[in-house]
């Protein structure tokens, strides 16, 4: 998932000579015929781990909450920092929301995970359905019309922390957005357009303006959203009034915020951002994407859900998470090291972010 942000400007700088080939990489169709072949009877989701996995990350993380709170010391830092991974683990669902086919045993996850996350974080599913699926799109990726990309890697130097340090933010904006404008939006006339296209979508392209829902998918929005703004209203009074302490509101924001910067250095190395704005074959996309399989493990802590496959997610999107860590080892024992699909996987964090900040500065 990535968060909102509108700051950014770009650089005109071209890319290196060997960003440029690699993003007109041709279709590895040995790849890709392998990745479709040996990966079918991996395909459908399993409840029971979605369920279990969801739930637990968030009781653990709500525990946590309400452990920093109440502890003092040591104590309360580590219940923060665990509060901060398991509420992290928890609110990632919703990229699997996002591509889960709402049906048969996974019917009512979203209304589940929305109620148990998605409503509570103020990051209900529909800011990221409708959206993310624009990012998958070939023709779209990589492209002014991806809700998800930004040339980061083609930027000036300035661009990377404020990318970061503007994710902290996030929960105030989440406030405001449901606590602020969703119900003036619903009262004063010529206000929810703009409140749809700029304010309900978790993107990072600040030139996106998303679609309005309509059908289902807009009775869905409304009823979630309705609660969101009830929720974010209820939190403003009982803040102001003092049934929740300032303190306690600080400590939970401080723990958000966590949340959103953690996930905005993922965001920032999920790709090598290298494209500069045109459409890209399957393998190029594939290739400007990232998978930092073990033995690392930290990776598992932040990107989680799958999310440390970003790559081989490209390639098979409706890969349901706990089947990516299989697909790679299938996948990795099967094609050659010649082939492209071991030319996205990376070793950490500290190296991608050392990566792309080389980029931003012209060295490779």
């Amino acid at each position: 998932m990535a968060t909102s942000m509108s700051t950014i400007t770009l650089d005109a700088r071209a890319p290196a000579a060997g960003a440029a080939t690699a993003l007109k990489a041709q279709d590895d169709k040995a790849m890709l015929r392998a990745a479709a072949e040996l990966t079918r009877d991996l395909v459908q989701p399993r409840a029971p781990i979605y369920w279990a996995d969801m739930l637990g990350s968030a009781v653990l993380g709500y525990a946590a909450l309400v452990g920093a709170v109440t502890l003092s010391g040591a104590w309360a830092i580590a219940a923060g920092v665990v509060a901060v991974l398991a509420l992290y683990r928890a609110m990632s669902f919703i990229h699997e929301v996002s591509h889960m086919k709402h049906t048969g045993a996974m019917r009512g996850f979203r209304r589940g995970w929305d109620a148990v996350v998605g409503v509570p974080m103020l990051i209900p599913s529909f800011m990221y359905e409708g959206v993310h699926n624009l990012h998958h799109a070939k023709t779209r990726y990589g492209t002014v019309e991806d809700p998800e990309y930004l040339p980061l890697a083609l930027m000036k130097p300035w661009t990377l922390p404020v990318f970061i340090l503007v994710s902290a933010l996030a929960p105030l904006g989440l406030l405001i957005r449901y606590g602020v404008l969703a119900p003036l939006s619903a009262i004063v006339p010529g206000m929810r357009r703009p409140v749809v296209e700029r304010f309900s979508a978790l993107a990072i392209n600040p030139q996106f303006r998303r679609r309005a829902p309509e059908g289902e998918a807009k009775r869905y929005w409304d009823r979630v959203e309705i609660a969101a703004s009830l929720w974010a209203l209820a939190l403003i009074a009982m803040v102001a009034t003092g049934v929740v302490p300032l303190r306690a509101f600080a400590i939970g924001f401080a723990i958000a915020s966590g949340v959103a910067v953690l996930n905005q250095v993922r965001t920032l190395v999920a790709h090598l951002w290298e494209n500069d704005g045109e459409p890209m074959s399957m393998t190029a996309q594939y290739l400007d994407s990232v998978n930092v399989p073990p033995p690392a493990l930290l990776p598992g802590l932040w990107a989680p859900v799958g999310l440390r496959y970003h790559a081989l997610h490209h390639l098979l999107p409706g890969l349901p998470y706990h089947s990516l860590g299989e697909a790679h080892r299938r996948l990795s024992a099967a094609l050659e090291p010649g082939s492209s699909y071991h030319k996205a996987s990376y070793t950490g964090l500290p190296y991608l972010v050392g990566k792309i900040a080389r980029s931003t500065m012209g060295l490779r």
